[in-house]
């Protein structure tokens, strides 16, 4: 039978399909279900707009922009995590390894602490955007640092892009506590929930900026397919098939700044989605980066819809913070991972 980048064309197809159905049934559930619950056909009427005042304010205005933002947020961190994993040919990598996290909570940090003084300076239009505007201007300010330290003689060090970053979280650990303890009750109450992350803030234009920055980024990605095959074999081997590593390396990690930088600012720090997704993507479909890449992205959606839908549900109409529930289901994940490794190289029993 055809083989398609290694596996037979009917396999992958229903894998695939499998994973989409998957994700259809929890964004639909996500539509459906909160505080108040509504039927499919009460949801499928509010979107024709066949439905009354009250269902249809809760489907378009509420869980519909919610339902979009977590499948952007989701898509951008599962492909920004595969892509960082792919290149640097590190399984343990994350999207805030590099310190594009750590760079946009310091700005979303300052402004809730600081912002106060110049929010009312601003037009009243632009106050609310003041949040998420400074949180991408940190992770882009954070990127271009660690991009000019990691850049010498016309190559771009790996190895110091990593510890860049981890000085550069280390740092963000550190401004962020300063917040903190200057910060008054209000301040650290919302500062406490934004660094947990939430989609409890979604809201049309929020959403449409969020998609239009994730889009281009997670679209240049999911091409990307056959470079991060080559990376798995060297970047010297890479380089004689034909590859440009200098580039390709210096693309990815812009896109994935730029993904998961738009990711943050909208929906705050959000971890181990662009760890987990990658890792269970290659369980299920294999090692080919044409396939992990958006197989990735989908479970990366369905983990985070999964995830906002458990926490909205759980103890309504309280709502904790999605990055808790994303934590207790990729922890125990990644312990499970780090075992099953070390028994495969004989260091467990």
């Amino acid at each position: 039978m055809k083989r398609i980048f290694g596996l037979q064309t009917a396999a992958g197809f229903k894998l695939f399909a499998a994973l989409g159905a998957v994700v259809l049934a929890i964004a639909a559930a996500e539509l459906a279900y909160g505080p108040v619950s509504l039927s499919l056909s009460e949801v499928s009427s509010a979107i024709l707009g066949w439905g009354d005042a009250s269902s249809t304010a809760i489907v378009t205005q509420i869980r519909a922009p919610r339902l979009l933002l977590g499948i952007a947020v989701g898509t951008a961190l599962a492909l920004s995590g595969c892509a960082l994993q792919g290149v640097l040919r590190n399984p343990l990598a994350d999207p805030g390894l590099i310190g594009v996290t750590g760079g946009a909570s310091v700005g979303a940090a300052a402004t809730i602490v600081l912002g106060d003084a110049l929010a009312l300076e601003l037009p009243r239009e632009i106050r609310p955007y003041l949040l998420p505007v400074s949180a991408f201007l940190g992770c882009a300010l954070v990127t271009s640092f660690v991009f000019r330290l990691s850049r010498h003689a016309g190559t771009t060090s790996v190895a110091t892009l990593i510890l860049a970053g981890v000085a550069i979280n280390a740092i963000a650990g550190a401004a962020i506590g300063v917040m903190v303890y200057i910060s008054d009750d209000r301040q650290l109450r919302d500062l406490t929930f934004w660094t947990m992350g939430s989609l409890g803030g979604a809201n049309w234009t929020m959403v449409a900026v969020t998609l239009a920055v994730v889009s281009v980024a997670a679209a240049a990605l999911a091409t990307l397919g056959r470079a991060l095959d080559l990376f798995q074999i060297g970047e010297r081997a890479a380089f004689h098939s034909g590859l440009n590593v200098e580039r390709t390396k210096r693309n990815i990690a812009l896109l994935s700044a730029i993904a998961v930088g738009g990711a943050t600012a909208a929906a705050g720090p959000i971890g181990f989605i662009g760890l987990v997704a990658p890792h269970m993507a290659r369980l299920i479909i294999g090692p080919s980066h044409r396939l992990v890449l958006p197989a990735s992205a989908l479970l990366g959606m369905g983990l985070l819809l999964g995830s906002d839908l458990a926490v909205r549900n759980i103890v309504p109409p309280a709502e904790p913070p999605i990055g808790l529930a994303t934590s207790l289901i990729g922890g125990p994940f990644f312990l499970w991972l780090l075992l099953t490794r070390m028994k495969g190289r004989g260091l467990v029993a």
